[in-house]
């Protein structure tokens, strides 16, 4: 058998466990090694896991079993890491966002074309069945002429989860809040299946947790290169939570999407097959955190790490490459820019 492809994980916070869960379950993988700037929190991790506890990015980088690694620290810090990993010709998986601005994005992609190192994005969503039918339903042309796309994450967070940490609903390290934290999950979504808007307007606010310094409730309206429109609503602040939905309606057909569920599937001209869809009996095993970040399945995280260790294997590009998570970050800005400036933002 080939030798399994050695990981380490940098940042040992809550979704490090997911990644440490995953890596255990793929043979193709295993886990060397764990990195965070907290020593004494970085060595009580990797006794838990069994794995060496790294002293520097440098020690990552310096060790020849360690061929990729998962990004798990605050999403600002994510270049600081991920950069010099990049350079150095290791892999790296790096959680949503990917950074928090365009340049912190740009210069990881840039690392990973210069050093070589193949780079992945964490967007678990796309991968549940009622993504993918969606995704497959768009490329059909199902839908006809799209009408209105929109996304809709209306979700909870108790002050508990802001008080937690010290950078949660900050602009340096979390990069906004409910929209780019929590709603990224469903931008994405949106835009890989539709595409980027070209124009956006946004209004932001912070409703339910005063002691944030970004946004916990955003709306904004889309308007898409060929002419549909659509919206996103993201917050943290609408208890008990709802799940993730995004709908696509056009003059030919309509569906909906309830985290990995279908929920509406009515279109023009039938198909063989589309009863079978609204049983959704493949779907379930993506999706979640409406009003708990720990209540998402692990396995997202795993066919995403077991996708960049068969990459890795066989030379490949990985599922979800850095590029395409560079879309919902550009995205994300333009609506902050909107909500900052009261002005319609065009995205190039």
């Amino acid at each position: 058998m080939n030798t399994p492809i050695g990981f380490s994980i940098v940042g040992t916070g809550m979704i490090a466990e997911f990644h440490a869960q995953a890596i255990a379950q793929i043979p193709e993988a295993r886990l060397i090694s764990a990195y965070s700037r907290g020593p004494e929190k970085c060595r009580e991790f990797a006794a838990k896991l069994g794995c060496k506890a790294a002293a520097s990015i440098e020690e990552l980088i310096a060790d020849p079993e360690v061929q990729a690694v998962c990004i798990t620290t605050p999403s600002g810090a994510h270049a600081e890491a991920a950069v010099p990993l990049l350079l150095a010709g290791k892999a790296v998986l790096c959680e949503k966002p990917m950074e928090v601005t365009d340049e912190a994005v740009k210069s990881i992609i840039n690392a990973s074309k210069t050093g070589g190192g193949l780079l992945a994005g964490v967007f678990q969503n796309r991968l549940g069945n009622a993504a993918r039918l969606m995704k497959t339903a768009v490329e059909a042309g199902r839908f006809g002429r799209l009408s209105l796309c929109s996304a809709y994450i209306k979700w909870w967070r108790s002050d508990e989860y802001y008080t937690s940490s010290g950078w949660k609903g900050t602009w340096k390290l979390d990069g906004g809040g409910a929209l780019m934290n929590q709603g990224i999950h469903a931008v994405d979504l949106l835009t890989w299946l539709v595409g980027l808007p070209k124009r956006v307007g946004a209004f932001s606010a912070t409703l339910a947790h005063p002691m944030m310094e970004t946004e916990d409730t955003l709306s904004a309206t889309l308007q898409f290169p060929n002419g549909s429109l659509g919206v996103i609503e993201a917050s943290t602040s609408s208890y008990p939570g709802s799940d993730l939905r995004i709908e696509l309606i056009g003059n030919k057909g309509s569906a909906t999407m309830v985290n990995d569920k279908i929920t509406r599937w009515e279109f023009a001209e039938t198909q063989p097959g589309d009863d079978e869809v609204l049983r959704n009996e493949l779907a379930g095993k993506i999706g979640g955190g409406t009003a708990d970040p720990k209540a998402i399945s692990v396995e997202g995280h795993r066919r995403l790490i077991e996708d960049l260790a068969l990459a890795i294997r066989d030379k490949r590009a990985p599922m979800i490459p850095g590029e395409e998570a560079e879309r919902a970050v550009a995205l994300i800005l333009a609506c902050y820019e909107s909500a900052r400036t009261g002005r319609i933002v065009e995205l190039s």
